[in-house]
């Protein structure tokens, strides 16, 4: 078994296909994170024409096929696109592009769903204190960690398991723009069952860490609220 793994995890092409994907992954995330959290918590504390329709329109960017986002990134970046000139197709950074387009709706969906239930409550009781626009800011964040750990989670995990886009705008070249996704699609597809296997179990290994981080937070939580 470890000379399997050790096997699998020895191949450059398995190596990079990991290194780009955390690279794209998290890159994504933390900037659809800021977005997302951001535009999430201003929904929630404005009312505005349209609002509702806004939050309609978000929602259902929460479940646009990823696959309709990366031809719309490709259609950008491609030569005679909008962006064409910034050279970003079939990089890594216009894979980036594409999962923020895909990720940051969902976060910001999520923290607003989340808002809309907590934070009245902790600005009513900011205003209590006394505490100015800053100091309630900060508590609103300190108050809302674990939700907004799980929703950038959430982006992470989005982020991390997408193939169709990425397959569009990356295109899949070795040593560049090869994610462990669409590696695994290609070697499935080329009847190499071991190294498809083998990243089939990093992604599970991932998954479990994470799940288990968030285990910890929501005990860490139920302590502290039991105090």
């Amino acid at each position: 078994m470890i000379d399997w793994i050790k096997g699998v995890f020895s191949s450059p092409a398995v190596l990079s296909a990991v290194k780009v994907t955390f690279l794209m992954a998290v890159s994504s995330t933390m900037i659809s994170a800021m977005i997302g959290i951001a535009a999430g918590l201003w929904l929630q504390n404005h009312d505005f024409f349209g609002k509702r329709v806004v939050i309609r329109i978000n929602r259902t960017l929460m479940g646009v096929p990823p696959v309709v986002i990366g031809l719309l990134v490709y259609l950008l970046t491609m030569r005679g696109g909008p962006l064409g000139p910034l050279s970003l197709l079939f990089t890594v950074k216009g894979m980036v592009l594409a999962q923020v387009l895909i990720i940051t709706p969902i976060i910001s969906g999520m923290v607003f769903s989340y808002a809309e239930s907590a934070v009245p409550a902790i600005r009513a009781f900011a205003r209590t204190m006394g505490a100015n626009k800053k100091q309630t800011n900060r508590l609103i964040l300190s108050e809302m960690r674990n939700e907004l750990y799980f929703c950038i989670i959430a982006g992470f995990g989005r982020s991390i398991s997408e193939v169709g886009s990425v397959m569009l705008v990356g295109g899949n070249i070795k040593g560049h723009t090869r994610t462990m996704t669409t590696m695994i699609s290609l070697l499935k597809s080329q009847g190499i069952y071991s190294e498809g296997i083998g990243l089939g179990l990093v992604l599970l290994a991932i998954a479990f860490v994470l799940q288990t981080l968030g285990d910890h937070l929501r005990k860490e939580q139920l302590r502290d609220e039991n105090y």
